[in-house]
């Protein structure tokens, strides 16, 4: 059953078959095979059950929240103060791809989002200032991982709803991974272009007044997080409020900025309904497909083999990291997420580890296969807007960030309070 299972499936994402398709054609082969009726017959109260999750209405609300510091200039004047304050360093603008990712991602709650909008505004510099094209395009795409792993995180939601874990706990528990991860990304850039000065390119000509004078373009990005994060402890709203409220907030920074119109307005509002239709599409099909795993029990034998193996919890932890990394490199991060979680999940919870810190984890991982040649699809999305060239390119500058995120989880692994320190103090202050 598990050997058909993942025959199938490798064989529709070979055919380059819609990831929301693959994963709902899966669920009506098993069906066929195995299940001692018709399952399919429960789509339609799956796919609205799936949809009417209230958490759920969080994921639009973030994704046009994005769409609208894109649309409307924010993000670029962001970048733009970014590179007066970043030029000193070895490496120039590419730390200021990573930090700008960085804060970006503390509004936009999506990877592809972070990478996509920061690679519009910074791939221009490339040739201007005779960066190494590879490790520039390759900041951009480990960057955007960041989308993810910093709050607020359309994938922590999706994960908090399938494992019923608190999603503002797990909001605190990504913040210090976050900006660690964020500050060993420029580290990666340092010493690369230490050891390779030829991979730097020219300085951007800085001084206090410019730098002083760029710094209100700083505030909004972090403005936006204050009243979205800030909203949710101060016990003013949920997350999915708190996520309605930054739309709000963002409008109103754009509205300051006079670039608040009825054409950035139409293209925000048509970008999040394509994004949102595309989660939406894979979450449902991802249901149908465990809701079928766990009717024929696949669920079952999947996790009766884990047991069998007689795994320490930390070997356990090991099989489980290799799994997803080998896996990201097939498939793409939400339905994985979707697809696994459900299974891998409660197996590490039943061998002591916490569900919170399962979490991180898992996010970690998922970031690591958005840049993991073939399928990463970060890589295509830095590709994508290139418009020129390989994506080996892009693959070969990424490579160095790849080790950065392993070393990142090995840290998670060895030092666990790095993720639950923050919401085990807030708990405790509460």
């Amino acid at each position: 059953m598990i050997a058909t299972t993942l025959i199938v499936l490798l064989a529709l994402l070979a055919l380059a078959v819609p990831v929301a398709a693959a994963l709902g054609v899966l669920g009506l082969v098993l069906d066929q095979i195995y299940g001692r009726f018709p399952l399919s017959l429960a789509m339609g109260e799956l796919a609205w059950s799936t949809s009417n999750s209230f958490l759920l209405v969080a994921i639009p609300f973030f994704v046009l929240l994005g769409e609208i510091l894109l649309r409307s200039g924010i993000a670029e004047r962001m970048y733009s103060a970014l590179v007066q304050w970043m030029p000193w360093l070895p490496g120039g603008l590419m730390h200021s791809n990573i930090v700008a990712c960085g804060m970006f991602a503390a509004t936009s709650g999506s990877s592809v989002a972070t990478a996509a909008t920061i690679g519009t505004v910074a791939l221009g510099e490339v040739e201007r200032r005779g960066y190494n094209e590879r490790l520039f395009l390759g900041t951009i795409a480990a960057g955007g991982t960041l989308g993810i792993l910093i709050p607020p995180s359309i994938n922590m939601i999706v994960y908090g709803v399938l494992t019923e874990t608190s999603i503002p706990q797990l909001y605190l528990a990504g913040l210090l991974p976050g900006i660690l991860l964020t500050v060993l990304f420029s580290l990666t850039v340092m010493v690369a272009c230490l050891l390779r000065p030829d991979l730097d390119g020219t300085r951007v000509p800085t001084s206090w007044e410019g730098r002083l004078r760029s710094l209100p373009d700083l505030l909004p990005p972090l403005l936006i997080f204050a009243a979205v994060i800030g909203s949710i402890y101060a016990g003013l709203a949920t997350a999915t409020e708190s996520a309605a409220l930054g739309v709000i907030a963002a409008m109103a920074v754009a509205a300051w900025h006079g670039r608040l119109t009825l054409e950035v307005l139409r293209a925000a509002l048509e970008g999040t309904m394509r994004t949102t239709a595309m989660i939406m599409a894979i979450l449902i099909a991802a249901y149908f497909l465990n809701f079928v795993m766990t009717s024929i029990g696949l669920t079952a034998q999947v996790n009766r083999a884990i047991t069998s193996l007689g795994l320490s919890p930390y070997e356990l932890l090991l099989v489980v990291i290799v799994f997803y990394i080998v896996l990201g490199m097939f498939m793409e991060t939400l339905s994985m997420m979707v697809a696994t979680v459900p299974i891998i999940a409660p197996v590490l919870v039943t061998a002591g580890f916490d569900p919170v810190w399962v979490g991180i984890l898992i996010i970690l991982l998922m970031e690591t296969a958005m840049i993991t040649p073939p399928v990463g699809i970060n890589l295509y999305v830095v590709q994508g807007l290139r418009k020129r060239g390989r994506i080996d390119d892009v693959m070969i500058g990424v490579a160095p960030f790849v080790l950065t995120l392993v070393l990142m989880i090995a840290v998670l692994v060895v030092w666990p309070d790095l993720a639950l320190w923050l919401p085990r103090s807030v708990a405790t202050a509460g």
